[in-house]
């Protein structure tokens, strides 16, 4: 873990319909508690809310079916923890029911200052670095890890 930098990360999502169509229910039943267990999950630093207290009234794109979701971790440990070994895990095996295939990038990690809230601005110019470039420092995916600023490249960074 980085004593100076926390790890950020954005994801985007295409819903198959409008979250009030009945499609949508099992997944709409999911976000209040997902997000309360991303609250009190070890590591946790902040997430995109609104003052509904979820990001899905969040709109970045004309395209009202497109949601962002951000947050941020205290360690990439602390993140994959979260979205692989908690029920998380189960919104991720099942989002094929609730959303389309995302054309390109649809989720990017990078390392921020420790105290630095990131702007969904910035999070979408980390999803097109990755998409043009690839993986790098200033934006990967849990497959292409790289190591926080100041931390030893070689350190095992996901269990």
């Amino acid at each position: 873990m980085s004593h100076t930098h926390h790890l950020a990360q954005i994801n985007l999502a295409r819903m198959i319909a409008p979250l009030d169509d009945p499609r949508m229910t099992e997944f709409v039943a999911q976000l209040g508690p997902i997000n309360a267990l991303a609250d009190r999950s070890p590591g946790f630093v902040w997430r995109l809310q609104s003052e509904t207290g979820s990001a899905t009234d969040v709109r970045v794109f004309d395209d009202p079916r497109v949601l962002v979701n951000m947050s941020v971790w205290e360690s990439i440990e602390s993140l994959h923890a979260y979205v692989f070994k908690s029920t998380h895990a189960g919104v991720m095996r099942d989002r094929n029911r609730w959303f389309e295939k995302y054309d390109g990038p649809y989720y990017a990690l990078w390392w921020i200052e420790r105290g630095h809230i990131p702007t969904v601005t910035e999070g979408l110019e980390r999803v097109r670095m990755l998409a043009e470039r690839g993986p790098s420092a200033d934006s990967f995916w849990f497959g292409a890890v790289h190591a926080a600023p100041g931390d030893p490249p070689n350190r095992a960074l996901v269990p």
